[in-house]
């Protein structure tokens, strides 16, 4: 089973994720955009779900984070869904290079076609 890592301190998003993908995916939970890094290291996930809200590092720099370590060679390509709280930060979303984004509240089927979509054009 594969591996995505889902970075939120909301249980309720964390919830949602689960229910909508976590028959099809071992999800790994962090709490903060800080322990994401690390995480990639050591599960090597299939994609990472960042909320655009988490701690003191949001997933814009979160994703910034990832983007610019895997340009490094220092973190292997990584698919990324950010969680967004309004359309309006979807121009957020792109400026951290997310592969796609999804405005909350979460629509289950969506994520699902989403994370598909995504892991289908993963490159081998």
């Amino acid at each position: 089973m594969s591996t995505v890592l889902i970075a939120t301190d909301v249980d309720r998003v964390h919830d949602e994720v689960d229910a909508a993908i976590g028959g099809d995916h071992e999800l790994v939970r962090l709490h903060a955009g800080a322990e994401v890094r690390a995480a990639v290291l050591e599960h090597d996930p299939v994609l990472v779900v960042l909320d655009l809200q988490i701690g003191n590092m949001g997933g814009m720099a979160t994703c910034l984070d990832l983007r610019l370590e895997q340009r490094a060679d220092r973190l292997p390509d990584q698919r990324v869904v950010m969680l967004l709280d309004r359309s309006a930060d979807e121009w957020l979303a792109a400026q951290a290079e997310a592969d796609a984004w999804l405005v909350k509240p979460i629509d289950p089927l969506a994520l699902r076609r989403t994370v598909a979509d995504l892991l289908a054009n993963q490159p081998t």
